[in-house]
């Protein structure tokens, strides 16, 4: 299994790719700082054909995704921020609400991809 590049799941997750055939685009707008379309995914790959909604809301799970990436995403800054550089408790805190406020576009659309790339395997057989 490959850690990193096409036919991995970093792969497929870092660039919101089909995790199927890790070609065709999941989001119809690729920016997720587009706010009015940051949500909007396509109905199934234009590649492999790959459902990208198996069932009735299905991405529900992926809350609980983007609830471990924020719980590591906060640690990380407040062991940057607070133990490592030593900075204190309100200004931690104000950079922590910074990050979630900068980074939360892209964390919605990072849980979603890795909760489908949970349920479906890369097949280098899918294109086309």
């Amino acid at each position: 299994m490959k850690l990193i590049g096409k036919g991995s799941k970093p792969y497929s997750i870092l660039t919101a790719k089909c995790p199927k055939c890790h070609e065709g685009e999941m989001f119809v707008d690729p920016n997720p700082y587009h706010l009015r379309t940051m949500d909007q995914i396509h109905a199934s790959c234009s590649v492999c054909g790959q459902d990208y909604e198996p069932e009735p809301n299905f991405y529900y799970g992926a809350m609980y995704v983007s609830y471990a990436y924020t719980v590591a995403l906060f640690v990380a800054v407040y062991l940057i921020c607070g133990v490592w550089i030593g900075l204190a408790m309100w200004t931690t805190v104000g950079i922590l609400a910074a990050t979630l406020v900068a980074l939360g576009p892209w964390l919605f659309r990072i849980a979603r991809v890795t909760y489908l790339n949970f349920f479906v395997s890369f097949d280098p057989k899918a294109k086309g």
